[in-house]
């Protein structure tokens, strides 16, 4: 029982040093005036899971993993913003340019080994207008 109890340990110590988090924040603006995207989410993707931060009023954003604002572990990642508005009965409407909400075709990119403070990302808006306006 007692190897049981070493070995446990050993793999909780090694699955620990494995995922160590780094915290990242941000802002996404617009890339035309640089106001702020006031909801949304980012989305940071490798081909093994996915990261995801809520954006609040002024576009701000913190990345979580595992929880809430917990970070991300250092690595390469995909990104794509996903924001859009309900319209009734007829669907809704993205605030940024649809590429953006697949992170294969966003062009985005983000390549992280420490903490990141302030990071911008810059969209482009809808190009088609919004129903109804």
């Amino acid at each position: 029982m007692k190897h049981h109890s070493i070995i446990f340990l050993l793999i909780l110590f090694f699955v620990a040093g494995c995922n160590k988090q780094v915290g990242m924040t941000g802002t996404v603006v617009y890339s035309d005036d640089g106001a702020p995207l006031p909801h949304g989410n980012v989305i940071l993707s490798t081909p093994t899971f996915q990261s995801r931060g809520e954006l609040n009023k002024q576009g701000q954003f913190s990345m979580g993993t595992f929880g809430t604002n917990d970070g991300i572990p250092p690595g390469t990642y995909s990104v794509a913003i996903i924001a859009g508005e309900m319209l009734g009965d007829s669907g809704s409407y993205s605030l940024v340019d649809p590429k953006y909400s697949n992170p294969q075709t966003s062009e985005l990119e983000i390549t992280v080994t420490k903490a990141i403070k302030d990071y911008e990302i810059k969209v482009d808006r809808n190009p088609k207008p919004r129903p109804g306006r």
